[in-house]
């Protein structure tokens, strides 16, 4: 199957439609977590009176990030095209819904994506768990074979993998998981030619 006849596309937010700007090394001395551990399971696993603590301090740094969002190379004139030619248009990000919604209307792309569609960490489990391509499969009454995953990291594309759809990687220097994503293109721009 070519792109161009792929119907349902699904975008991470930051760091694939947006420039990546998260320190993540920063946030983790902040929030006193361990360097290599994944940022949202840990504080999962707090007492909650600290788990809440530190995510609300997350939420607002993040915040302030989703505000002064900008848009990646390429970005807009590609989900504006899928968005023209009737695609439906999907968002799974591990970052909070309302912060991918305010990131969305700060590059200018929140009349893109239906709200529904928007899935962020209290809507699904977070990348790599498949849950949330799996919902919007549902949402969209198709089979999620049916989906393509678009990514930079590898939880985008280990995540579409794991829900048995496309996925396609972008803004990623080099080729670092050649094994979980089917294509990879250097930014939105090159995706958007490929159509």
């Amino acid at each position: 199957m070519t792109l161009r006849h792929l119907t349902h596309w699904v975008f991470d937010l930051d760091g694939t439609l947006t420039l990546a700007v998260h320190d993540f090394a920063a946030i983790r001395r902040h929030l006193d977590i361990p360097e290599q551990a994944d940022i949202l399971h840990h504080l999962a696993d707090l007492p909650a009176t600290e788990r809440e603590a530190k995510h609300a301090w997350l939420f607002e740094h993040e915040r302030e990030l989703a505000v002064a969002a900008r848009p990646a190379p390429g970005a807009v004139a590609l989900v504006r095209t899928l968005h023209e030619q009737g695609r439906r248009l999907g968002i799974l990000t591990r970052n909070a819904r309302d912060l991918a919604l305010l990131t969305l209307a700060a590059i200018g792309l929140e009349d893109c994506f239906e709200p529904a569609a928007v899935l962020g960490r209290d809507e699904a489990a977070p990348k790599p768990d498949p849950g949330g391509l799996l919902h919007l499969a549902d949402l969209w009454q198709v089979a999620p074979g049916s989906l393509v995953m678009v990514g930079d990291h590898r939880y985008d594309l280990e995540c579409g993998r794991a829900a048995g759809c496309r996925t396609l990687q972008v803004n990623q220097p080099g080729d670092p998981w050649p094994a979980a994503r089917d294509q990879r293109f250097e930014d939105c721009q090159e995706l958007l030619s490929a159509l």
